[in-house]
């Protein structure tokens, strides 16, 4: 798949559209040092890595992403100076021939339940003894590990042999913030295909379409551009949209309605791309409280997306971004988010939420972030879901994300 790539049809697009290659061999590169950077940084002799987002980030190799998210039986191991070792699942070592940041591929020892039964004990013995051997034989007299995601059998095991384990998934969210400009080029053909993929479900929407007819056609256009999967169902349509986050059903699309949707979805080169836009479906003018309530989202996504720039403060976003208020109007989760390989770290919250959950940092040119907006009244009525993409720059942002708005909902 790898060695392949996206497919004729995509690159064409993206030829046609003036969008650069991306280097693969410089981009795993970059990101093979980025997490051994963050490695030294926290003092780590290595990280092992079970999600398939994060050794997807290390290796640029994959193995069925999605059913990998709950079958733990592929993982790597990334030393901070030293060969890079994959364990991979059955009969699979042939997948990785793409990529040159493994130095070796071993088969794993899975020991989940799903596959060791009540011989878990046993098996995560035989795979802590491989993983111990690999920190003792490259860590230097360091037997501090990180990893992202661990059962505690496995936990136990390691500290027997005196290796102590630390937070994976942090080092791999600081590691996976920046972005290099091989990754920047994935990203704006991963936008280009899926914005490509959106035009094609815009000219599908009709009334008389079910929500989950129209949600189709998203997923179709991404798996033929080299897209790889979605990782949510959000679309709704009419009374549906407010309140938001109700997923996508078989209700029909009546003339009149508004469709919202969130196309979370994991994209070409595996990138995600995580815009929302919201529709008027038919021939029907816009009621006074559609075009209400769209204007003010609209309104709050463009003040918001213009206060990003690098220098600026977490807490700043969150204390300075456009809201209204929260006794009238139902909001989204975050204000912004960063995103990558998926919704990544930061996530910047709204003030109310932050003595309970905010956390600080600062922007940094090569960051990505989502800018969000949900509206919808307390009281009832039409909801608005919008989002764009964007890229702290030197001097500022740019907007990634491409799609038109309403213009028949902001007139």
């Amino acid at each position: 798949m790898h060695a392949l790539g996206p497919g004729a049809e995509a690159v064409g697009e993206w030829d046609k559209a003036g969008l650069a290659a991306p280097d693969l061999a410089a981009m795993r590169r970059y990101r093979l040092e980025r997490v051994r950077q963050q490695l030294r940084q926290a003092d780590y002799a290595g990280i092992v890595l079970y999600d398939p987002v994060n050794v997807r980030y290390a290796t640029d190799s994959t193995n069925m992403q999605v059913w990998l998210l709950h079958n733990a039986s592929r993982y790597v191991f990334v030393p901070a100076d030293g060969p890079v070792v994959l364990w991979e699942f059955d009969h699979c070592d042939f997948l990785s021939g793409h990529t040159e940041s493994i130095d070796e591929i071993r088969p794993c020892v899975p020991w989940f339940y799903f596959c060791a039964g009540d011989r878990i004990p046993e098996q995560a013995e035989r795979w802590a003894d491989e993983i111990a051997a690999l920190v003792r034989q490259h860590g230097g007299g360091n037997t501090r590990l990180a990893i992202d995601h661990c059962n505690p059998e496995g936990i136990s095991a390691l500290a027997r042999r005196g290796v102590g384990v630390h937070n994976g998934e942090a080092i791999m969210e600081r590691a996976r913030e920046i972005k290099s400009d091989d990754e920047l080029l994935a990203m704006r053909r991963a936008i280009h295909a899926c914005e490509t993929g959106m035009t094609v479900m815009r000219e599908h929407l009709g009334p008389g379409i079910s929500e989950q007819r129209l949600w189709s056609y998203l997923h179709a256009e991404n798996i033929a551009r080299g897209g790889e999967w979605i990782e949510t169902r959000l679309l709704a349509s009419g009374p549906r949209c407010n309140p938001w986050y109700q997923e996508c059903s078989s209700r029909i699309i009546e003339n009149g309605d508004l469709v919202a949707f969130d196309t979370d979805l994991v994209g070409a080169y595996g990138i995600c791309v995580d815009t929302s836009r919201t529709w008027l479906c038919g021939d029907m003018a816009p009621t006074p409280a559609q075009r209400d309530i769209y204007s003010r989202a609209y309104e709050q996504i463009r003040f918001n997306t213009e206060l990003l720039r690098p220098g600026v403060s977490y807490h700043d976003l969150t204390h300075k971004a456009m809201r209204y208020p929260a006794e009238d109007f139902r909001h989204y989760t975050c204000l912004y988010h960063g995103v990558g390989l998926c919704d990544e770290a930061p996530i910047i919250y709204f003030p109310e939420a932050w003595q309970s959950f905010g956390y600080d940092g600062v922007l940094e040119p090569g960051m990505v972030l989502c800018v969000e907006s949900f509206l919808g009244r307390t009281a009832g009525g039409p909801g608005v879901k919008l989002e764009e993409q964007v890229l702290i720059t030197e001097t500022g942002h740019e907007v990634l994300t491409r799609y038109p708005f309403e213009e028949q909902l902001l007139r």
